[in-house]
């Protein structure tokens, strides 16, 4: 494809963008070929907008139409920019970290007023982010609160480096402590907030996912066990040990799974308080009391 541009314009290159996505049946092809340019091109929307006559470098339109055939080929856009937007915050991706997606800003707003409650009771409130990925729903939560620390922990080292790359791009260094753990097992101390978006998928189910996420989002943020409530019952059996007298424990949870979940954390003897449904209606977070 490279070899026959000779030139392109930012206007230009992003309706070309476009047109290919479109013609390829991506979806939403006209953010994805924003993103692409504005990213590849350090432009923003504003430069799209004002000066779309302005002329690319020859470099930055082969790197554009680069990232432009892995998307074709069925590579998520934020994979491709190595980067994703998550309650207001941008976030570094990395090969062992699940994308974090709009669904999981419903578990950050279920706990985001426990975590302010817990503040101003104590002077400051402690949260333990399990599986913690980028690091997505801790930095949120400390983001939004000031007075708030955060344990975050992965089974992938990956993982953890990113969380703390991701802590230092936000503003956060300091007030995030990575730890290595199978769930609880080198995790000590008690906490006023546990919260985690577990792997909730079946093993079963893996194969029939959409592609870009079954081959591009790594199986262990997907693989929930032989029913996808592994993670649940390890997070329910350890919880209470885990949490403060009056603490908190919210988890996200597949679309069809809250009252599964939901009894599992009540064989454990937590409290359901309240969930929370994502913008399709599902019932997406589950938030429960000691």
């Amino acid at each position: 494809m490279a070899a026959d541009v000779v030139s392109y314009t930012l206007g230009s290159l992003v309706r070309h963008a476009r047109r290919m996505l479109e013609e390829a049946s991506r979806p939403e092809p006209a953010l994805d070929a924003r993103l692409l340019v504005e990213h590849f091109t350090a432009t923003s929307r504003t430069d799209a907008i004002t000066d779309p006559d302005r002329e690319v470098q020859a470099g930055q339109v082969a790197a554009v139409l680069a990232a432009l055939d892995r998307r074709l080929a069925g590579e998520p856009v934020h994979r491709i920019i190595g980067s994703r937007d998550f309650y207001g915050l941008k976030l570094k991706l990395s090969s062992e970290t699940l994308e974090p997606r709009p669904d999981t800003e419903t578990l950050v707003d279920l706990v985001l007023p426990l975590v302010k409650a817990a503040a101003d009771r104590h002077g400051a409130c402690t949260i333990l982010d399990m599986g913690t990925g980028t690091g997505a729903i801790a930095l949120a939560l400390l983001s939004e609160e000031a007075r708030s620390t955060a344990l975050a922990s992965d089974i992938s080292a990956d993982a953890l480096a990113t969380a703390s790359a991701n802590a230092d791009m936000t503003g956060n260094t300091g007030r995030v402590t990575t730890v290595q753990s199978d769930w609880y097992q080198a995790i000590e101390g008690r906490f006023h907030i546990i919260v985690s978006n577990p792997p909730y998928i079946a093993s079963r189910e893996i194969d029939l996912l959409e592609r870009e996420v079954r081959d591009h989002d790594p199986l262990a943020a997907l693989d929930g066990g032989p029913d996808g409530l592994d993670p649940y019952r390890a997070i329910a059996a350890g919880a209470r040990h885990h949490l403060q007298e009056d603490g908190h424990v919210a988890v996200e949870v597949g679309h069809d799974q809250a009252d599964v979940v939901r009894a599992i954390f009540e064989k454990h003897g937590l409290v359901f308080v309240r969930s929370a449904r994502d913008l399709g209606g599902h019932e997406r977070a589950l938030l429960f009391a000691v």
